[in-house]
């Protein structure tokens, strides 16, 4: 009864739970359980305090304490000791919290009740700094984020060791403001360089170990019997796959079986990623991997920036957020208004840019672009002069097409001009994202080839091509049936099979023709699969371009993928789901991986990590730079764009970064696609040399 009332209290439904603990609390007692009782009485009072009732709360937790004391439960004794305080800190009595969570801290240690120990501390640095004592808040918080840090590395599973790290974000978020306070009253101190390295240190973590060890053979010394049940599962998942396709597919889906089908499907991916987490555990490889280490603000400077390139990087926080401004030589920091604020704008500004009510009306887009400008970027506009901008967002600016944000307008000149038209722009993940990737393609030999292309697949049992050859006059009909259409299929997958998507055979027919014949290979039709893509052929390939509809899951980015052929050239259905599990055991050499589709540069937002989804998969196959889009994109706009594109890299030698700038700028003087909702889906992430 205790904890069905503790799942309740989790869920949110608080009055549930205080039916379940009061139902409990007279068993425990009946039973002689005092340590139980203890235990749930402690519960009612964190009950109550979430519902604001501080005094009852206070009445529920001194109960609880003496039974603690007489059963000799530290670790309990530590809690209800810890959540008084939190309830005298609440009523303003900083004073009497303070000693609560002085009594409350030795007891955790002693008991080796780590987390309890992280956040009691966190609570006395909050109180000193209420109290105005700063540095001995810092004190505090900084011997608290040396317990996460330490409780991380931990955690062998990538999954649980950032949805643990997402659970503590708060800590480092208290810790940044804090350094921030403290610049402000001593700006020749260096708080704002810790505050920076502070903000390094709190994001993207994981993907930086995934990257470290992206290079070692961690399957080397590994137990047949363990790499054998890895492969079961995998033609397992493969299966379970192949299974969807038949019951989502016409004439007859079957809803119920769908349902049962994806719970089968998480619950063999939860058994994938376990065995993929014992594999790290008992690998001599992964052993001997020291744990990388986020880079300091000299080391971002020397590795990262040159005199042409600066780094803005963001850090969204409840009460106040902060932008760094990194250059090779300096750093300057600002403080900008509340993450409520600035997601306000960035949704208003996302939304007038997508949305096909607004996307066309010049003035409603300029009107939240400048809003959005004004917040994030005016501060720092003297700084940005014509520099190549290498942006570390945060939050909802994950989602945020930055190439088309404007700073308001200058005197004497009358219109806003799109960021995008002064500056190159890439996106990164972190900083020290960019250095590990370095690191693993120094020593590599490029490949031999140059650019495959896999685009137009089949998605449908009803496709001409299956009937036979396709003609030219197919093709138009297509063509002129399909103008508008989006590369994307929902996560919810309701509109199957997706439609055909006639203009990325006409994107690739564009782009091989740039290149020589002898060194590209386009790949079409029922050979643009899954199979293709996975046989390891594409290492032999620099470029790497996917033309077709992208899925992504925000709940579960394992989900996300990109859709290939689901049928074979007989009609068979086959599994075409290029799934982020498949990317990650890829093996590629690419400076360039295109993923020409929808949405392909989202997943999920899990705090402390950043954007969860195909990028972070191909990156660690061993792609340089990834070309992803924020949107369901337009099937014809993006491939001019497309072409553009390569066209810039070829014939001028452009750099990706500087070739999608200047293929964005030339479909933005375009007027059938001069609004940012044709070129400003697409970002680059990764490699700007």
């Amino acid at each position: 009864l205790s904890n069905i009332g503790l799942v309740y209290s989790e869920l949110g439904e608080k009055q549930k739970a205080l039916e379940y603990y009061t139902q409990s609390l007279p068993l425990r007692r009946a039973v002689g359980d005092r340590s139980g009782e203890a235990l749930t009485l402690s519960n009612i009072g964190l009950v109550y305090s979430e519902l604001g009732e501080k005094q009852k709360a206070l009445e529920y937790y001194t109960q609880s304490l003496p039974l603690s004391r007489a059963t000799g439960d530290r670790s309990g004794e530590a809690v209800t000791l810890n959540n008084i305080g939190g309830v005298y800190s609440e009523l303003g009595e900083k004073q009497k919290a303070l000693e609560y969570y002085i009594q409350s801290l030795p007891l955790s240690r002693a008991t080796g009740y780590r987390s309890g120990e992280v956040a009691t501390l966190s609570n006395i640095a909050s109180v000193k700094r209420d109290q105005n004592n700063l540095t001995e808040a810092l004190n505090d918080i900084e011997s608290s984020i040396k317990i996460i840090e330490n409780l991380r590395t931990k955690i062998a599973s990538p999954e649980l060791r950032s949805s643990y790290f997402a659970t503590v974000q708060n800590y480092y978020e208290f810790y940044i403001d804090l350094l921030m306070q403290l610049h402000k009253t001593n700006p020749k101190s260096g708080y704002d360089r810790k505050a920076l390295e502070a903000s390094e240190r709190s994001r993207a973590r994981s993907l930086l170990e995934l990257l470290q060890e992206s290079n070692a053979n961690i399957r080397e010394g590994i137990s047949s019997e363990l790499l054998q049940q890895e492969k079961s599962l995998q033609q397992q998942l493969d299966a379970i796959e192949k299974q969807r396709i038949e019951t989502i597919s016409p004439p007859n889906p079957n809803a119920t079986k769908i349902d049962e089908i994806d719970k089968q499907r998480l619950a063999l991916l939860q058994q994938y990623q376990q065995i993929q987490t014992q594999i790290r555990s008992t690998s001599p490889r992964y052993a001997a991997l020291t744990q990388p280490q986020p880079l300091t603000l000299p080391e971002i400077q020397k590795q990262i920036l040159d005199e042409n390139t600066i780094l803005l990087q963001y850090s969204l926080g409840k009460d106040r957020s902060y932008l760094w401004v990194v250059t090779s030589t300096g750093l300057t920091s600002y403080e900008l208004p509340k993450q409520v604020d600035i997601e306000t704008a960035a949704v208003a500004f996302r939304t007038a840019v997508t949305s096909p009510t607004q996307r066309n009306i010049p003035q409603k887009v300029a009107q939240a672009s400048a809003n959005l400008g004004q917040i994030i970027l005016q501060p720092a506009a003297a700084q940005l002069a014509n520099k190549r901008l290498l942006i570390v967002p945060d939050g909802v600016l994950h989602y945020t097409p930055f190439p088309a944000l404007t700073l308001p307008q200058t005197a004497g000149q009358n219109t806003n001009v799109p960021l995008i038209a002064e500056h190159e722009i890439i996106t990164l993940p972190s900083a020290s994202t960019l250095a590990i990737l370095r690191q693993n393609y120094g020593d590599r030999k490029p490949p031999s080839q140059t650019l495959a292309i896999l685009a137009d697949p089949v998605f449908s049992p009803d496709d001409e091509r299956i009937k036979g050859k396709i003609t030219q006059a197919t093709t138009e009909k297509l063509e002129a049936n399909n103008l508008g259409l989006n590369r994307s299929v929902r996560a919810s997958e309701i509109k199957w099979p997706p439609d055909r998507l006639p203009f990325t055979r006409q994107e690739a027919q564009t782009i091989s023709s740039l290149f020589p014949s002898a060194s590209s290979r386009q790949i079409f039709d029922f050979d643009a699969s899954r199979t293709t893509a996975t046989d390891g052929n594409l290492v032999n390939y620099q470029i790497i371009h996917l033309a077709t509809h992208g899925l992504a899951n925000s709940q579960n980015p394992e989900l996300s993928g990109m859709v290939m052929s689901m049928v074979d050239d007989k009609g068979n259905l086959v599994n075409g789901f290029l799934r982020l599990t498949d990317i990650f055991n890829l093996k590629l050499a690419a400076n360039l991986v295109v993923l020409s589709a929808c949405q392909s540069g989202m997943g999920q937002n899990v705090k402390g990590e950043g954007m969860v989804g195909l990028t972070r998969g191909f990156m660690y196959a061993g792609a340089q730079r990834v070309a992803v889009s924020l949107w369901s994109v337009d099937d014809e706009g993006t491939a001019v764009l497309m072409q553009k594109f390569y066209q810039k890299m070829l014939q001028q030698k452009l750099t990706p970064a500087a070739a999608l700038r200047a293929a964005q700028m030339e479909m933005m003087q375009q007027e059938k696609w001069k609004s940012p909702y044709y070129w400003a889906a697409f970002t680059l992430q990764g490699e700007w040399k």
